[in-house]
C-alpha cells in the first residue's frame, strides 16, 4: 500500500506538471468513465485536497445527478438542485450586522449592568460603614467607643470578601451565557470572547472596593463647616489621622487570602466532590436495577469514571492565576507580603490541583496550542498598569511626597521635626453651622480656633480656606513623581528584557540548525522528485517518439503494397513460387 501511494502520489504530481501526456486510465467502474477526459484524475484530486475527505463523502460531493442524495449536514433545496439550493441555504444562514447587533447590544447593556452593580455593592458597605461608625459612636461602652474604627474595617472587610465570592461564581456564568448569545465563529473566537467578559467583570468585582480605599476614601470629605453629607445626617467617611495606608493594607490582605484559602483551596476541592456526589445520587435512582447473581458486585472502572465531574477547561485556572497577580502586582507598595503568601498559595494549591485532575475530574482531552493565547496580552496589561498603580499608591495615598517637600523644601533644618503641625490647617469654631458644633469640649478654656488635616488658608486670610500654595506645590510634586516612577520603571522593564531574551541563546542556534536542516531535506526531496518527473517526461516523449516512426513505417510499406502494379505482384508471387 505504501508503494502504490507513493507512485500514485508521483503520477498526479506528473499529470499536474504535464497535463497533455495523461494516459487512459483503467476504468473500474462505468461512473468513472469520465475520469478519461479529465486531466487530472479524481484520485489525484482526493491526495491533494487540503482537507481529509472520506469515501461516503467524496461520493456525496462527487454525485451531481437528480437522483443523488444530498451531502452529509445538507438539507436539499426544493428546486430539487442539490448544490444550488446548498449555496443558497449557506448565503440565507450567514448572520450578518443586523442579526448579530441584538447580540452584541444584550452584552453591552449586562456588562454595564454587572459593573454598576459591583459599584452599588461597594457603595452598600460604604453606607454600611458611616452608619455603624455613627451608632458605635453613641455607645455607652468605653471599650467600644474607643476602638469603632477597628471594628468598623474589619466587618466591612469581611462583608466586602462574602460579595466579591458570590458575584465571582455569579458572573462567571453571565460571562458564558452573553457569549453564546453572541454565536462567535469559531472555538478559538469563543474562548477569547469568554476570557474577556469573564476577566473584565471579575476584575472590577475584586477591585473595586481596594480602588476605593486607596484613591477615593476621605477626598470628598470637605471640611469644616462644609462637611459632605450622606442622605442628610450621615458624613462621608474619612481615613485615619495617619492616613488610608493601612487600611488599604488590611482590605488587601484579607480579600487575598480570603479568595485564595476560600475559592482557590476550598471550593475546587468542595464543589467537584458534592457535584460527584449528586450526580452518584442520581443516576442511583434513575436507573433500573436488574437482580443479576452473575453480575460482579465490585463496580467497574469506567462506572467510576462516570461518576468524575467532566472536565470544563483551563480557563477558570488561569482566571485564579490572573486574579491573583493582579493582587501581588497592582497593590504590592501597600502590602509587600502579598508575594510570599501567594508562593505559599501556589505550593500548597499545586497537590490539590493534582489530586482533583487525578481523581475528582474525567480525563481531559488534549489540544495542542502554540501559546497560553490571550492570557499573555491580559498579563502584559497588568504588568504595565500595575507600575502607573503603584505610583499612585506611593504619591497619593502614602504621605511620602508630603515628607520629602518638607524636608527639603520647609524644614528649616532639614528634619521631620514639625511635619504634622504643618500638614493642619486652621478653623474658626464660631463658623460652624447651628446643630453641629460638639456637646462638650475636653479643654476647660473656650477654644476658638481648632485644627484640621488639609493645606488650606486660615481664617484671617482673603482667600481664607482656599487651597493654599503649599497645596498646589504637594499636587505638582506627586504629578511629576508618577511620570517620573513611571517612565524609570518602563525604561528599566525594556532594558531588561532586552538583555535577558526570552529564548536562550544556544537554544535560538539549535532552532536556526534544525530550520537549514529541514530546509536542505526538503530542498533535496523535491530535486528528487524533479528529476524523477523528468524522467516520466523523457520516457514519455521516447515512446511518442518510438510510436510515431514504427507507425510511419507501417503506413509507408502499407502504401508500397497498394500502390504496386499487378505484373510487379505476379512477379513477386513467381518469385515467391520459385524459392
Amino acid at each position: 500500500m505504501a508503494s502504490f501511494g507513493y507512485s500514485l502520489t508521483v503520477q498526479c504530481l506528473f499529470y499536474i506538471v504535464v497535463p497533455e501526456a495523461v494516459p487512459e486510465l483503467e476504468v473500474r467502474a462505468p461512473q468513472r468513465r469520465a475520469e478519461r477526459d479529465n486531466p487530472i484524475p479524481t484520485d489525484c484530486l482526493v491526495l491533494i485536497w487540503p482537507n481529509p475527505v472520506s469515501r461516503s463523502q467524496t461520493s456525496d460531493l462527487g454525485c451531481t445527478q437528480p437522483g443523488c442524495p444530498p451531502p452529509t449536514g445538507v438539507k436539499p433545496s426544493r428546486g430539487g438542485n442539490t448544490l444550488g439550493g446548498t449555496k443558497q441555504m449557506n448565503e440565507k444562514e450567514k448572520l450578518t450586522w443586523s442579526d448579530r447587533m441584538p447580540g452584541y447590544a444584550a452584552n453591552f447593556g449586562l456588562i454595564l449592568f454587572m459593573v454598576m452593580l459591583t459599584f452599588s455593592a461597594v457603595f452598600g458597605v460604604i453606607v454600611y460603614r458611616i452608619t455603624t461608625a455613627a451608632a458605635l459612636s453613641f455607645s455607652t461602652n468605653e471599650t467600644t467607643r474607643s476602638n469603632v474604627r477597628v471594628t468598623v474595617t474589619a466587618t466591612a472587610v469581611i462583608i466586602n470578601l462574602v460579595v466579591v465570592l458570590i458575584l465571582d461564581e455569579i458572573y462567571g456564568a453571565v460571562a458564558k451565557w452573553l457569549t453564546e448569545i453572541e454565536i462567535p465563529k469559531t472555538e478559538k473566537t469563543f474562548e477569547e470572547r469568554l476570557i474577556l467578559k469573564a476577566f473584565l467583570l471579575k476584575f472590577v468585582n475584586s477591585y473595586a472596593s481596594i480602588f476605593y480605599v486607596a484613591f477615593f476614601k476621605g477626598r470628598f470629605v470637605g471640611r469644616p463647616g462644609r462637611y459632605v453629607y450622606v442622605f442628610e445626617g450621615y458624613r462621608m467617611e474619612e481615613c485615619a489621622p495617619g492616613g488610608c495606608l493601612m487600611e488599604l493594607c488590611i482590605q488587601l490582605s484579607i480579600i487575598m487570602l480570603g479568595k485564595q484559602l476560600i475559592q482557590n483551596n476550598l471550593f475546587e476541592i468542595g464543589i467537584p466532590k458534592l457535584k460527584k456526589l449528586f450526580r452518584k445520587l442520581k443516576d442511583e435512582r434513575t436507573e433500573v436495577k436488574e437482580m443479576d447473581t452473575n453480575q460482579s458486585k465490585d463496580p467497574q472502572q469506567w462506572d467510576l469514571d462516570y461518576i468524575l465531574e467532566p472536565f470544563t477547561g483551563l480557563t477558570p485556572e488561569y482566571m485564579e492565576m490572573i486574579i491573583q497577580f493582579g493582587f501581588v502586582t497592582l497593590f504590592v507598595a501597600s502590602f509587600p507580603l502579598a508575594p510570599v503568601f501567594a508562593l505559599l498559595n501556589n505550593i500548597i494549591e499545586v497537590r490539590l490541583d493534582a489530586k482533583k485532575f487525578v481523581t475528582e475530574l474525567r480525563r481531559p482531552d488534549t489540544v495542542r496550542e502554540k501559546d497560553i493565547g490571550i492570557w499573555y496580552n491580559i498579563l502584559s496589561g497588568i504588568g504595565k498598569l500595575s507600575v502607573i498603580i503603584n505610583a499612585f499608591v506611593i504619591a497619593v495615598t502614602s504621605d511620602f511626597i508630603p515628607r520629602l517637600m518638607y524636608q527639603y523644601a520647609y524644614s528649616q533644618n532639614g528634619t521631620m521635626h514639625g511635619f504634622i503641625n504643618h500638614t493642619l490647617s486652621y478653623f474658626n469654631v464660631s463658623q460652624l453651622k447651628a446643630g453641629t458644633q460638639p456637646e462638650n469640649s475636653l479643654f476647660a478654656q473656650e477654644v476658638s480656633f481648632c485644627r484640621f488635616k488639609d493645606y488650606r488658608e486660615p481664617p484671617w486670610s482673603p482667600h481664607q480656606y482656599e487651597f493654599s500654595k503649599q497645596y498646589w506645590a504637594v499636587l505638582s510634586a506627586r504629578l511629576a513623581f508618577v511620570i517620573l516612577f513611571q517612565n524609570l520603571v518602563m525604561f528599566l522593564s525594556v532594558l531588561v528584557d532586552w538583555m535577558i531574551p526570552d529564548i536562550p541563546k544556544d537554544i535560538s542556534e539549535q532552532i536556526k540548525k534544525e530550520k537549514t536542516v529541514l530546509v536542505d531535506f526538503f530542498l533535496k526531496e523535491e530535486h528528487e522528485k524533479l528529476k524523477l518527473i523528468e524522467s516520466f517526461i523523457a520516457r514519455d516523449k521516447q515512446k511518442r517518439r518510438s510510436g510515431t516512426k514504427s507507425r510511419r513505417t507501417r503506413a509507408a510499406s502499407f502504401s508500397q503494397c497498394h500502390r504496386s502494379p499487378k505484373g510487379s505482384f505476379t512477379s513477386f508471387s513467381s518469385q515467391h513460387t520459385v524459392v
